[in-house]
């Protein structure tokens, strides 16, 4: 049978070895309890790939970093056995790393918004044309003025909902048994009823959707932060965290079931 080829440096091997072995042997996929060993073993090959890359620059607000704004940030690590019965695992990011969405060894994201060219640079041109038309006519003192700048601000509000809406679209997610669905069928259900910002952007799903389109089956997850954590957060440098519920928990029940 032929290997499976995968895209250039997303899965890392583990070193074939009989302690390696043993610590996936009867291994099932949960997402409860701590990080399995796999998965830190795993995590320190990543945070040692975090500390030593030179391909680009993000400011976690650690020693060493750049200086601007801070920004920590959620990794994950998925251990996976291929096809072909190699064990590894895989690396992504949550949002956007270094101010984009493509880096060597992590996954690709579901969906690309910064594509050039695409509607949602497009989208957000016209976002940044409204607000600076708006930001001219409010020095001016006038009702006519004020009239503009409230159906500006109608005309914004209905673009932004129209803008986000259509991003929500280009997101399908697989499960394991091969059904995809969209990010709006996933949470229609849910009390919002519809997908917060950001939906669809964490670790966990990005992983999985890999896993799952390239016929790998996973078999542990963990997520770590690295950085400084934003003052209204408590997140920790180096410290493991379950996915989070607001914007996970909806899409990981689709991707996790039948």
């Amino acid at each position: 049978m032929d290997s499976v080829v995968y895209e250039p440096s997303v899965f890392s091997p583990f070193d074939e070895s009989t302690a390696v072995n043993e610590l996936a042997a009867g291994l099932t996929f949960s997402l409860n309890g701590a990080p399995h060993p796999l998965c830190l073993l795993a995590a320190g090959h990543l945070q040692a790939h975090l500390q030593q890359q030179q391909e680009w620059e993000h400011n976690f607000g650690l020693p060493g970093n750049a200086a601007g704004t801070i920004i920590g940030k959620m990794f994950g690590v998925l251990i996976v056995r291929t096809k072909d019965n190699k064990l590894g695992y895989l690396a992504a990011f949550s949002g956007k790393l270094a101010g984009g969405n493509h880096h060597a060894k992590f996954v690709p994201p579901i969906f690309d918004g910064l594509e050039p060219g695409g509607f949602v640079n497009t989208g957000m041109l016209k976002l940044t044309a409204i607000n600076e038309e708006i930001g001219i006519l409010e020095a001016f003192d006038d009702d006519a003025s004020a009239e503009q700048v409230r159906l500006l601000k109608i005309l914004r509000k209905n673009h932004s909902t129209a803008l986000q809406h259509k991003i929500f679209e280009q997101y399908h997610f697989l499960n394991k048994a091969g059904t995809s669905k969209s990010l709006i069928e996933i949470f229609e259900h849910t009390p919002s009823g519809k997908p917060p910002a950001g939906a669809g952007e964490c670790a966990a799903p990005k992983l999985l959707q890999y896993a799952f389109r390239h016929a790998m089956e996973p078999l542990a997850l963990a997520e770590f932060w690295w950085g400084q954590s934003p003052k209204s957060d408590y997140w920790q440098h180096g410290h493991f965290y379950a996915p989070c519920r607001e914007k996970c928990a909806a899409i990981l029940a689709h991707m996790l079931g039948e």
